[in-house]
């Protein structure tokens, strides 16, 4: 069925949903095992505290090492299976994760959240295939590429100030579509990067004026994996495993796209019907992950203590 070398990129892909799966579930526990410690569960927002017991532990740690591999997994089968094939089979780590979070938390899997689960994978998986189908890679110009990062730039700005504002009535779907939308920019970033760090190598290193926003993409890269990181971690601290990797495998791939097809052309060649396909699958997906953060089985159980522990 499938031909050359695409097996690899089929098998490095499931391994890396895998990776991403357990690496979430057990920085999950992490942060919920350190925030028992540090304010006894209360959940008033992800500090230095946190990040200072996280890296005393070596689950977390442990866990931070699989989300490595599961990108370097990620990237490296896209050399060998084109996109089409690959990025629908990180769906797997929503499947993977909800049925190991229901199986540790002891909680059962309701029709509605197997649903939201369908739409994720569903919309996202038809979303980027046929995103796929079209895509043309298309050398970034310094304007396209200066367009990204003020884009970035305002997304860095936006989200950091409304981390702020909404700190005291924190919402865990708040988080992961910041950290969604950050590390779908990263994605394109990335990808500049190592082509110009390409062209560096073939020119001796010859550095020229282009090269500063070499440098600045770069820092762009440092800043925005650590406020997405950031965001991850409170996600964590305020949802379940599954709510996090569903709108991490939902958010990152849409913004990645739609940067693609908006400002670097990629899909200009698409006809009407794809761009309305896309558009439709990628409101699917993202009505997935909005049935998922509300019907979420560990959430709702949430709730309905917080309410019975309220009216005592």
């Amino acid at each position: 069925m499938f031909g050359g070398h695409t097996w690899i990129g089929i098998l490095l892909a499931l391994l890396s949903g895998v990776a991403l799966s357990l690496g979430t579930q057990l920085q999950h526990r992490g942060v919920a095992v350190v925030d028992e410690h540090e304010n006894g569960g209360g959940k008033q927002g992800f500090t230095l505290g946190h990040m200072k017991g996280l890296l005393k532990r070596p689950g977390w740690l442990f866990g931070t090492l699989l989300l490595g591999l599961a990108i370097v997994f990620q990237l490296t089968a896209l050399w060998f299976a084109p996109l089409s094939v690959v990025q629908p089979l990180g769906a797997i780590a929503l499947v993977i994760t909800a049925i190991v979070n229901a199986r540790i938390t002891r909680t059962r899997l309701t029709a509605r959240a197997i649903t939201a689960i369908v739409l994720c994978v569903g919309g996202i998986g038809l979303f980027v295939t046929i995103a796929a189908m079209y895509a043309q890679l298309q050398p970034v110009t310094t304007s396209e590429l200066m367009t990204v990062l003020i884009a970035l730039g305002v997304m860095l700005v936006v989200w950091a100030v409304l981390s702020i504002v909404l700190r005291k009535s924190p919402r865990p779907l708040f988080y992961i579509i910041a950290a969604g939308t950050l590390f779908g920019f990263l994605a394109t970033l990335a990808k500049v990067v190592i082509g110009r760090i390409q062209t560096l190598i073939d020119s001796g290193w010859q550095f020229g004026t282009e090269e500063w926003l070499t440098i600045g993409c770069i820092i762009a890269l440092i800043v925005a994996t650590a406020l997405g990181g950031w965001f991850v971690q409170n996600a964590h601290m305020y949802g379940p495993p599954d709510l996090v990797v569903a709108g991490l495998t939902v958010i990152d791939p849409i913004v990645a796209v739609s940067i693609g097809a908006l400002v670097l052309g990629e899909t200009a060649g698409a006809p009407g019907w794809a761009t309305l396909v896309m558009l439709a699958m990628g409101i699917v997906a993202v009505i997935g992950v909005f049935l998922l953060a509300k019907q979420n089985p560990q959430l709702v159980d949430e709730s309905a203590a917080t309410i019975e522990k309220s009216g005592r």
